[in-house]
């Protein structure tokens, strides 16, 4: 008897269960990281538990993705060992030279009210 099918790194959502390489559920996903237009799948940011920070895994490390489940391919202490995961920085979005005045004061506006 055989398992669910796997699914794609892009439908993988906040709060699924992570799993490490021995069947033990290690946490959550807390962020994916990577370029769905390019599909290129670098990792996750997996929140061990609530007094503890998100550890980052890279794509490397993960080995099936089912409905509601990210495997690993580590054990909880390698886990353990990875670096902790930081917020990326903010995209900056650059305006077109044809944008007009209120269009860029717009933007500067909505662009300083999320600090």
């Amino acid at each position: 008897m055989s398992g669910p099918d796997p699914v794609s790194w892009k439908v993988v959502e906040k709060g699924w269960r992570v799993v490490d390489a021995e069947g033990e559920e290690i946490g959550r996903v807390h962020e994916i990281t990577g370029d769905e237009n390019a599909d290129i799948f670098d990792g996750l940011a997996i929140n061990e538990g609530l007094f503890t920070g998100n550890r980052y895994v890279p794509a490397e490390s993960v080995g099936e993705i089912v409905p509601g489940e990210v495997h690993l391919t580590l054990t909880r202490s390698q886990v353990e060992a990875l670096g902790d995961f930081t917020e990326p920085a903010p995209e900056e979005e650059v305006l077109d030279e044809s944008s007009t005045w209120y269009q860029r004061f717009a933007w500067r506006w909505l662009a300083g009210r999320k600090r």
